[in-house]
């Protein structure tokens, strides 16, 4: 054979392409399981990150068992349903056309109970999300995390910052005749003791409006819920 054919060099080629793909492949198969542990265990730190829980990826599994003591999934009547809250694709279930199954998660410690709900939304460039604890009047803003995709470095960017998330502990979701309000966040800064909202990030606008929708969609999901 001339190895120094076109037809040698491109038949190589091929086989090569071939066998790289193959153990490319291969690879991906044998690491999913590890892929999908660490995603599993990043949505743990995530949740507790919430209640102001901070722990390592190795952590995150024993610290979840420990806190977590109930995962409940509502249908979007607020009743609750048969189903594994963990596993729902809060994201999928609200753009699905259908009945809706929505995650809550309660967190219990020392006698103190708190109701994670998940959240996501879309913000300048690309998807945000995080998790909103409520203190056990199912009212009062006990933590809140949030996080993005691919945000403005130094604006929008900014949601996953202490900073910005810490303001809206103590903040309330229904005003005090048992109406819905939600969270804003407002540019320009909220008014002094506003318990609807917090400070916009400066520059950060079109972010801040999306952490806004993102709250105001997704508690309003939660209000049969959270008023029983």
């Amino acid at each position: 054979m001339d190895v120094n054919s076109n037809k040698y060099t491109i038949g190589f080629s091929i086989v090569m392409v071939v066998i790289v793909a193959l153990l490319l492949a291969f690879a991906s198969e044998g690491l999913k399981p590890m892929q999908n542990q660490n995603i599993e265990r990043e949505k743990m730190q995530n949740i507790l990150k919430s209640v102001g829980i901070e722990v390592t990826r190795d952590e995150a599994k024993d610290a979840y068992n420990k806190y977590i003591t109930e995962e409940i999934v509502l249908n979007d009547k607020g009743e609750q349903i048969e189903g594994d809250a963990f596993k729902v694709d809060v994201l999928k279930e609200y753009k699905s056309g259908g009945q809706k199954n929505f995650p809550i998660y309660i967190y219990e410690s020392e006698g103190s109970k708190k109701y994670i709900i998940p959240l996501v939304g879309k913000g300048l460039w690309g998807p945000i999300w995080g998790y909103i604890a409520l203190e056990e009047d199912k009212n009062t803003v006990a933590g809140a995390s949030f996080d993005h995709k691919g945000e403005t470095p130094g604006l929008g960017a900014e949601i996953n910052q202490g900073w910005f998330q810490e303001p809206f502990v103590g903040k309330k979701i229904f005003d005090e005749s048992g109406n819905y309000q939600s969270i804003k966040v407002i540019k320009g800064g909220a008014p002094e003791g506003d318990k609807h909202g917090v400070d916009a990030i400066s520059g950060g606008t079109i972010t801040g409006n999306g952490v806004t929708e993102m709250l105001v969609r997704t508690l309003k999901t939660y209000e049969p819920y959270l008023k029983s």
